[in-house]
């Protein structure tokens, strides 16, 4: 009983959720670099690369809820964290994430490529170190900077299959970069007053509910016309094209909603949404990718 509980523990700070969506777009992006199905000995790259970037993202989660035990514990959102609640000390919690590190990175070089284990290991200096550190108590620009680190996982998919980095791999990369603004804030928008007492500078915090509300709808518009790009350059067919067009304009009609009466029920639909926007439109492109 105990050791499911310590299990549980330090599954939790891994953030699994989180992890499993970054693993799905990195797994993307591996097969998208694939022309046809793939072989056996790709089958097994695919394997190693994506239990390295899970070792890896859990790391730098669980680096996050260490450096940031002190605001988890005045966040409703955030209270129940091992680190928050004090169920696991500095020592254990720090130890656990560079073991994740070590072995995740070790993993990527021999296994994968040594350009994915490097890539990788920025994304994790990016989010653990840059964003939480310096960018998330500093700017309410922190998740647009920030966000460079979370659109991160197909492009280490693509890298861990071809061995560089291509133009429709950076393609996926924007997709997720404009993605995150929009997701992130419907979240601040509801959650504000937590953010409000953990001191941290959130958009609806420092510039107010509705200029954050229309900075949703801007990047909405603007993420509609990065999730058109795959079919415009040739790399999807119609199938994408019309599951692009149904998820972004659902997504616009949630912005437009918000903008035009609040409620925190809408943003919490709104960012419900977006997290179904995302999956959806990368399986859309994986189904495209094997149909046509």
């Amino acid at each position: 009983m105990m050791t499911t509980s310590v299990f549980r523990q330090y599954n939790a700070l891994t953030k699994p959720r989180v992890i499993q969506l970054i693993v799905f777009c990195a797994l993307i992006g591996m097969v998208l670099a694939i022309p046809g199905w793939p072989s056996l000995d790709a089958w097994i790259r695919i394997v190693w690369a994506c239990l390295g970037i899970w070792l890896v993202a859990g790391a730098a989660a669980a680096f996050n809820c260490l450096v940031e035990k002190t605001l988890d514990a005045k966040m409703r959102r955030t209270a129940w964290r091992p680190t928050a609640r004090g169920e696991l000390s500095d020592a254990q919690a720090l130890g656990f994430s560079l073991v994740l590190c070590a072995l995740g990175s070790f993993i990527l070089y021999v296994c994968v490529n040594p350009l994915t284990m490097w890539l990788t290991f920025a994304t994790f200096i990016g989010y653990a170190v840059v964003y939480t550190l310096v960018l998330k108590p500093m700017t309410p620009q922190n998740i647009v900077i920030g966000g460079a680190s979370g659109a991160m996982p197909p492009l280490l998919g693509w890298a861990a299959i071809t061995g560089e980095v291509g133009p429709q791999a950076l393609l996926l990369f924007l997709i997720i970069f404009l993605w995150t603004p929009p997701h992130f804030w419907a979240l601040a928008l509801y959650r504000v007053e937590d953010y409000r007492k953990s001191g941290l500078p959130m958009l609806p915090v420092t510039h107010g509910n509705r200029f954050t509300r229309l900075q949703i709808l801007l990047y909405t518009v603007l993420l509609m016309a990065a999730c058109l790009m795959p079919f415009a350059i040739g790399m999807s067919s119609w199938l994408y094209l019309s599951v692009a067009m149904v998820l972004s304009v659902g997504f616009i009609a949630y912005a437009v909603a918000l903008m035009r009466e609040y409620s925190d029920e809408l943003a919490r639909k709104t960012f419900r949404f977006s997290l179904i926007h995302l999956s959806a439109l990368f399986a859309a492109l994986l189904l495209d990718h094997y149909l046509f």
